[in-house]
């Protein structure tokens, strides 16, 4: 919807918040609120908060923010959307809230008025949310449960900044650009930065479902206020339904999360796919809606095994759509890097980044502004056929094997590794060897690049003794050990789920859609993830999700009633992009020479020797390298479009 930032002087003696520098750092989050802007300095010229707005709910200026509530000592900047604020707002004025807008914005203050920080509890929707309390000297900042929404923060010697976009602390002078190598080391294997860290030393993020406190002495609350946890029991009328009844509620929750997000003063739309997630929002939007859906499909002009131009075009066609495609090719993604790392701020190394810009961007320029996506689905409902294959995995051996000496593990290990390579490819086998041997987790996530033993190849020797102690392991276990301790009987496709929910799905997945969609002044919704759906199946049990070969089977089942079989039980088909050919074909000597050539080389912090060996190999077709490669290259570019000398 918009983007928020804010500084904070908490210490100050007196007054020296710049109002044209809380413009300036507003008005480098243009993109994603083109509509509006408003700015103010408040607590005696100690704090500024800034504000860019994309209309949505209430196009007036009355919609402008920052906003107060009945009086002026709560303000607000608010990004995202509130979905229950209509019912919210009703009890709100009959116990005599005074409302100057139609917007959703201001049932967040007046919420916060009567509830104090328990606000947060009433409301289902994406947000990152900042609250100045004046007559309790507090900042307060919350991000939506599941981390739809991104909020980040830098906080020190007495001074405290946050927006929606990293770019926008940067334009504080006070705030360095230094790399923190931690961050770094963990980016290689996940792809991304696990919160609350980023690859920028000072500056944090705000975790998913959590909230901060900030006091005018400095001291911090933060507190997590949801979590993803199953149930610890489940409630009679539940556990005692049988599949058609689980599928008869996950349909009913389903259609009534798409039907919140329809929530829109502006046109909206569905990024389809063609696969069975988008597809469902088609259809259920369609239940709903007088006129055609807008459709908007990404296809590549040389890479047709990745193309699902046809099954989203028959999709269309099903539902009777308003349908737009867009085909790229290699030259739209050379066009596309140093837009890529502006607006990602930090690397984020997914590939499918660059055809979610060039969707986006269609829909902006047919018109649309709010469009809903398919994020999630697999996740919470074991989608991905490695599910099954680490559920597998587990079942055979590993979660007894957890339970031996470590003597035992290794020669458990050993005897496994044929099982292990016949079920992941050959570097996947060996890493599960080595976490076998050393008894760790056997699984971190799902898109895991760089693993312990090849990321100590790929840096140089000086960073990996500095990087002696360290070990990814770390960002994954503390989430596993917590889910262990705190729901002990829930089963490992629930551990793997919720892992998800804390590191991948937040901080990857979500991250790149609210990057590329915003950069074009779209905002994306993401049904698949409302906290009730995501809660009703954390408490299903694994048989319910997962039924042979097959993944999502309780989902396939709710959605017998809206979607032909032959789409529902087809395989899996993922949405990417052509990485292992655009590193081989014509553009691949460009982007070695970006890898090879960047300014991150005099940091040291690479073996570019070995790096060379990578991209040799793949180019020749030797070994497919591509998201490794893909890793590196973000990297690189970030150093140099962030951090390389001007």
């Amino acid at each position: 919807m918009c983007g928020i930032c804010g500084i904070w002087e908490y210490q100050a003696s007196e007054g020296r918040i710049d109002l044209p520098l809380v413009e300036r750092m507003r008005d480098t989050m243009t993109h994603r609120g083109p509509d509006d802007a408003g700015a103010k300095v408040m607590d005696e010229a100690r704090l500024g908060l800034g504000f860019r707005r994309l209309s949505i709910i209430d196009l007036s200026k009355a919609g402008n923010q920052p906003m107060h509530g009945c009086t002026d000592r709560v303000w607000l900047v608010f990004n995202g959307e509130i979905y229950n604020h209509a019912q919210l707002r009703q009890g709100l004025e009959q116990r005599g809230h005074v409302y100057a807008s139609l917007t959703d914005s201001e049932t967040i203050l007046h919420l916060y008025e009567e509830r104090g920080l328990d606000f947060v509890n009433e409301l289902e929707g994406d947000y990152g949310i900042a609250l100045w309390d004046a007559g309790r000297e507090e900042l307060v900042l919350a991000r939506d449960r599941t981390g739809v929404k991104p909020l980040y923060f830098y906080h020190k010697d007495g001074r405290f900044i946050f927006a929606s976009e990293i770019k926008a602390i940067l334009r504080h002078p006070a705030v360095t650009r230094e790399i923190d190598e931690e961050s770094l080391y963990h980016y290689l294997t996940f792809l991304t930065t696990p919160a609350p860290r980023t690859l920028f030393r000072d500056i944090q993020k705000l975790p998913a479902g959590h909230m901060l406190v900030v006091r005018r002495d400095g001291s911090t609350d933060l507190k997590q206020y949801w979590d993803a946890l199953p149930p610890e029991t489940l409630p009679a009328n539940i556990s005692l339904r049988n599949e058609a009844e689980h599928s008869e509620e996950i349909l009913r929750l389903l259609r009534d999360s798409i039907r919140k997000r329809m929530m829109s003063d502006v046109p909206f739309g569905v990024f389809l796919s063609g696969g069975v997630d988008s597809s469902a929002n088609v259809a259920l939007m369609s239940e709903l809606m007088s006129q055609p859906v807008r459709t908007y499909t990404v296809g590549f002009e040389d890479s047709e095994e990745l193309n699902e131009l046809e099954s989203a075009r028959a999709i269309a066609k099903r539902f009777g759509t308003d349908h737009h495609e867009v085909i790229i090719g290699q030259q739209d993604m050379q066009k596309f890097l140093p837009d890529l790392v502006f607006h990602q701020d930090e690397p984020l190394a997914d590939p499918v980044c660059v055809p979610l810009y060039y969707v986006s961007k269609l829909a902006r320029e047919t018109g649309t502004i709010v469009v809903q996506v398919g994020e999630g689905a697999d996740e919470i409902f074991a989608g991905y056929d490695w599910f099954r294959k680490y559920v597998r995995i587990n079942d055979l051996f590993w979660r007894q094997a957890q339970k031996l000496p470590a003597s035992l593990r290794l020669s458990l290990a050993a005897m496994a590794k044929p099982l292990m390579e016949a079920t992941f490819n050959k570097r996947t086998a060996i890493e599960l060897v080595r976490r076998l041997g050393a008894g760790e987790s056997l699984f971190w996530g799902g898109a895991i690049v760089f693993d312990e033993a090849f990321k100590r190849r790929v840096l140089s020797a000086e960073m990996s003794t500095r990087a002696r102690s360290l070990s990814s392991y770390d960002a994954v276990r503390k989430h596993l050990e917590h889910i262990a301790e705190v729901r002990p009987n829930s089963d490992f496709a629930a551990r793997m789920t919720y892992l998800e929910l804390k590191l991948r799905l937040p901080e990857l997945l979500l991250m790149r859609v609210d990057k590329m969609t915003m950069a074009t002044s779209v905002e994306a919704r993401v049904p698949f993830l409302d906290h009730q759906l995501v809660e009703y199946a954390m408490g299903l049990p694994v048989d319910l999700k997962i039924k042979g070969s097959s993944g999502k089977h309780i989902l396939k089942r709710a959605l017998e009633k809206v979607l032909p079989p032959d789409l529902l039980y087809r395989p899996k088909r993922g949405f990417g992009a052509p990485i292992r050919e655009w590193f081989r074909g014509e553009s691949g000597k460009m982007l070695g020479e970006l890898i090879m050539n960047s300014s991150i080389r005099r940091r040291e912090l690479f073996d570019y020797a070995f790096i060379a060996g990578l991209i040799d190999e793949h180019r020749r077709g030797a070994r497919d390298w591509s998201f490794h490669l893909w890793a590196l290259l973000n990297v690189s570019l970030w150093y140099e479009r962030w951090n390389a000398p001007s």
